[in-house]
């Protein structure tokens, strides 16, 4: 009997980590369900049900999602932080909508590698620890979510990043060097200036890749960089690469000698892959993800000398993490079992 799987999360938006998960999350579901209809809720449908493979609805297309959940098995929620609302009140309204939704409905549903609140507003947090609490299985990214709802009676539990699992396919290794940015309040005018003028120091002989991932949020501040790389160096070879899928970003980064990145995942794929990685730590989870392999980062919120942290990434031997890299991934079959 084919199994309905309805999969809602920040999908659509051109998120690369966001869509990473998701294209590990269908394979994966692929590959332990054989027999199964997988439908997404994306804000760009045409293109997610061409990408992956699947049949996707539009994310406000109410009709749309109640036809869908009221077919399905199980609705899977995530990853991400979906169930928040600093972000804005109205994505946590919608997410925890769906969810209810399917569990009005009497369906499974399943919280997929989530990070949980903060939730401000206590009568959405209550209604969201219900929900939560009626779920078939939550697991969720870090341990402030996992001791959240641990003290609130839901029971989780700690998971990997699934983006750990992402298959890697061999790629021809050059010379270039990768720049990931995007805009941040900590990320100031005179740290763009320095960290051009560090990279244009080392690498002025290298070809020079800037990624923007989401252009709503990446494009004005590569293009600045790229600027300021060629204000420092009219000759250097430098380009801002866009509009690019999902396979061929990891493409791109595979095939770097060294990645300066901003967003988690990018970092995360960069270490999995064996390139030399300089995380520039926006969040707690960059600063804990270069902690836990040992490397260098800068902290964009720190007055410590970048050009100091600089100098050491540039002398920092690569270590061998594949055992670290082997032994973190996320266990899809535990959680496919309980569709």
């Amino acid at each position: 009997m084919t199994k309905n799987i309805c999969i809602s999360g920040y999908y659509g938006f051109d998120n690369f980590g966001d869509e990473t998960i998701l294209k590990i999350l269908v394979e994966n579901i692929k590959k332990y369900s054989s027999d199964c209809s997988i439908t997404v809720f994306s804000s760009n449908p045409n293109k997610t049900s061409e990408e992956l493979g699947v049949n996707s609805v539009y994310s406000f297309d109410l009709k749309g999602i109640f036809k869908s959940i009221s077919k399905c098995n199980c609705v899977i929620s995530g990853g991400g932080s979906l169930l928040q609302d600093v972000t804005s009140k109205k994505s946590l309204l919608y997410y925890m909508f769906i969810l209810f939704l399917a569990q009005l409905f009497g369906k499974k549903t399943m919280i997929f590698s989530q990070g949980i609140g903060p939730i401000r507003n206590s009568l959405l947090f209550k209604f969201a620890i219900c929900i939560l609490k009626k779920a078939k299985y939550v697991t969720v990214r870090d341990y402030k979510s996992f001791d959240l709802l641990k003290n609130n009676g839901v029971a989780a539990i700690l998971c990997n990043d699934p983006v750990w699992n992402l298959e890697l396919n061999d790629v021809q290794k050059t010379e270039k060097v990768g720049i990931q940015l995007r805009e941040y309040s900590c990320l100031t005018s005179s740290k763009i200036d320095k960290i051009a003028q560090l990279v244009n120091k080392y690498y002025s002989q290298k070809e020079i890749n800037i990624f923007s991932f989401q252009n709503t949020f990446d494009m004005k501040i590569c293009k600045e960089f790229e600027q300021k790389l060629l204000a420092i160096n009219p000759s250097i070879n430098v380009k801002v690469i866009e509009n690019t899928s999902n396979n061929k970003i990891i493409e791109d980064i595979l095939s770097l000698d060294i990645l300066i990145a901003m967003r988690f995942h990018a970092c995360l794929v960069g270490l999995k892959a064996g390139v030399k990685v300089l995380p520039l730590s926006y969040d707690i989870k960059v600063e804990t993800l270069a902690k836990e392999f040992e490397i260098e980062y800068i902290d964009l919120f720190s007055s410590n000398s970048i050009e100091d942290i600089f100098d050491k990434f540039v002398n920092q031997e690569i270590k061998d993490n594949s055992a670290k890299i082997n032994a973190k991934v996320f266990d899809f079959k535990s959680m496919i079992e309980q569709l």
